[in-house]
């Protein structure tokens, strides 16, 4: 296949490098910034600059561009885009963008998947891609209802044969939702959490907790902001129920009741070992 990737930063020069490097398909690329493109080039995440003349070629074409960035290329070459090609995107929501994008894709003939690799690191831009930054990892697929399925296990096996792992299927709406949930709001209590006066006097006090709390608050607010505006709902309840199960801690400590404290971290550990018998 001709593969197009559309963004070289971190996701969409990580993906061009994968399927480039672990494959037989050919993946041309392009980025906003010229010397990026060329980069890309160079050190053989692409065989070559993607042209506007090319889009109407290509077998597949990867998005990794923010939401809003996402609609508008699709919208701008949805005449150009070949019948029978697919649009595999990479944001970090769906419903904003596969229900723009799924019937405009219906329309023209071509057809549109909604993709989010789930692996990333807490830096951004092509400098920081790498080949191997999906192995093992789930690239979570959300296609149209009623796609055909040998259409969606095309997709499946390229992204198995770039290094991800498994290839779930979800409706946009249980993506934004549980989303919401192992990513956003863990970006959101990151970012709250290192902003207390004692994160300055950690040096000496700190290890793994500490670590693994704060290092995704080394975000790109440019890009979050977009994702959180996207999804606010689900975001939202998830926010206000974590403020409230950490206010009966709250009111445990204020009043010295250790068998609630208890309690309550008991029902922590609980939940915890339930939640990895059933993933494990």
């Amino acid at each position: 296949m001709l593969i197009g990737v559309v963004g070289l930063g971190l996701i969409g020069g990580s993906m061009a490098k994968a399927v480039n490097q672990n494959t037989d398909h050919s993946v041309y690329g392009y980025d906003i910034q010229d010397p990026i493109t060329h980069k890309a080039v160079l050190v053989g995440a692409t065989e070559g600059v993607l042209t506007e003349e090319m889009i109407g070629e290509c077998d597949l074409i990867i998005l990794g561009l923010y939401p809003k960035e996402t609609i508008q290329f699709v919208k701008d070459h949805a005449d150009v885009i070949k019948k029978g090609a697919i649009v595999l995107d990479t944001c970090g929501v769906k419903g904003i963008v596969c229900n723009e994008l799924f019937p405009i894709a219906k329309e023209k003939g071509f057809t549109f998947i909604g993709g989010h690799p789930m692996a990333g690191v807490e830096h951004m831009g092509f400098e920081y891609s790498k080949k191997a930054l999906f192995n093992g990892a789930p690239m979570i697929l959300v296609p149209m209802t009623g796609e055909p399925i040998e259409v969606v296990d095309r997709v499946s096996h390229l992204m198995k044969d770039a290094g991800f792992a498994s290839t779930p299927v979800v409706s946009p709406e249980d993506h934004d939702r549980i989303i919401a949930y192992t990513s956003q709001l863990a970006h959101v209590v990151s970012s709250a959490y290192v902003k207390s006066p004692t994160a300055s006097d950690h040096e000496g006090f700190s290890a793994g907790s500490y670590r693994d709390m704060t290092r995704v608050a080394k975000l790109n607010e440019s890009m979050w902001t977009e994702l959180f505006l996207d999804n606010p709902e689900p975001l939202i309840e998830e926010i206000d129920g974590l403020i409230g199960r950490l206010e009966d801690y709250s009111s445990a400590l204020k009043n010295r009741d250790e068998e609630k404290l208890m309690e309550l971290l008991r029902e922590g550990r609980v939940r915890k070992l339930e939640i990895d018998k059933e993933i494990f």
